[in-house]
């Protein structure tokens, strides 16, 4: 056998082993595609649109609300002749001051329905009332304390707290708490002496009139002054 013969026999081993490996035209595989590339159907059929599953949305079962911006005069009696228009209130509640029982214009309002509610916190939110425009919100049942209606029938029990500091000062004191309150009067004016002196200002402090010290100056009236 020639050379020439030997050339073609080994061109015809590697083109037979060549197509031997390769794959078939029409034959599916077994493997996605890569992106970019064509697109092959899979075993099994063309492909199918699975149909969305849309999911339901979540019920509203709060029923209490967050009222802010609350005006001057629109407490506990005016809230609620105001809100059951729309539907039976369970509790109302304002956050009012320790001290005076002020109203800190905000406030909770609870109603037995929760579509009412919700309607309510759609329509009434920002409302304009008395120049105040209202802020209504929903409140989520997990979010509500359950201490929230503890203060909610509040009673007008305000106390006269300068008439109660008027009484205390003027009250009459015994010769000892007389004692110890001049006591009290001398230390701080001394000590009041002493940080005028210490910046540098020359000024002579008057006495005191009316304690143990005597006064130096007497105040003299004129007949034409009574």
């Amino acid at each position: 056998m020639g050379a020439k013969a030997k050339k073609a026999l080994k061109k015809k081993s590697k083109k037979t082993s060549q197509l031997s490996i390769s794959h078939p035209k029409n034959e599916s595989a077994d493997f996605l595609p890569l992106e970019g590339g064509p697109k092959q159907p899979l075993e099994g059929g063309p492909r199918r649109k699975l149909a969305k599953v849309e999911e339901e949305p979540a019920k509203n079962t709060s029923t209490v609300l967050y009222i802010g911006h609350i005006p001057h005069g629109f407490y506990e009696e005016q809230m609620k002749g105001f809100f059951s228009q729309f539907g039976k209130i369970k509790h109302v509640r304002i956050a009012r001051s320790r001290k005076t029982g002020n109203s800190k214009h905000y406030g909770f309002l609870e109603f037995e329905n929760p579509e009412v509610a919700k309607v309510v916190a759609d329509e009434i939110n920002n409302y304009l009332l008395f120049e105040h425009n209202l802020q209504v919100h929903l409140i989520p049942p997990e979010r509500v304390h359950p201490k929230l209606w503890k203060c909610a029938n509040w009673r007008d029990n305000r106390k006269d707290w300068i008439g109660i500091a008027r009484t205390q000062h003027n009250k009459e004191r015994t010769p000892d708490q007389h004692q110890h309150r001049v006591q009290g009067i001398i230390k701080r004016e001394e000590k009041r002496r002493k940080r005028i002196k210490a910046v540098g200002i020359d000024y002579e402090c008057p006495d005191l009139v009316g304690l143990h010290q005597p006064a130096t100056k007497k105040i003299k009236f004129n007949e034409e002054d009574d």
